[in-house]
């Protein structure tokens, strides 16, 4: 698990804990992941944990949404017992939407879920009214939309 002082690191209201992070700094310090989702419009490069990229235009959205719904999930019961990380390129408005849903997977309303990550992860998490929108309409049902 994460040091939950660590640059980045955000509690979910289950406890688990998952470090968000642009990769266009360098990796910080410490422990490495244990598992990684990716959130980049090209491929990431090869790194020596286990890891899912999941296709995101910069200001955009997933370009799956079934296939990021479901390594989101991975991602929320991995943070249970692993070191988990999200990134993106900058680290707040792919990194702070996806993170958005890992609360929303872990019992925030999704009302309040960008609220929540602005709160206890980045001030600048989720940068456009449609990551909001995103976050918004994530708690319905996948088998209905």
């Amino acid at each position: 698990m994460w040091d939950p002082a660590s640059p980045g690191v955000m509690r979910l209201p289950s406890g688990r804990m998952v470090r968000g992070r642009g990769m266009a700094l360098p990796l910080p310090a410490g422990p490495r992941p244990e598992f990684a989702l990716y959130l980049l419009d090209t491929e990431p490069p090869t790194v020596q944990w286990r890891s899912h990229w999941v296709r995101w235009e910069d200001f955009g959205l997933p370009e799956d949404d079934a296939s990021a719904r479901t390594c989101f999930e991975e991602a929320l019961a991995k943070a249970g017992e692993q070191r988990v990380e999200v990134a993106c390129l900058g680290g707040r408005g792919r990194t702070g939407t996806a993170l958005s849903c890992l609360a929303v997977l872990d019992g925030i309303p999704p009302r309040d879920a960008v609220a929540y990550v602005r709160e206890n992860y980045s001030s600048l998490a989720v940068e456009t009214q449609e990551q909001e929108e995103y976050v918004r309409g994530f708690g319905g049902d996948p088998a209905k939309g």
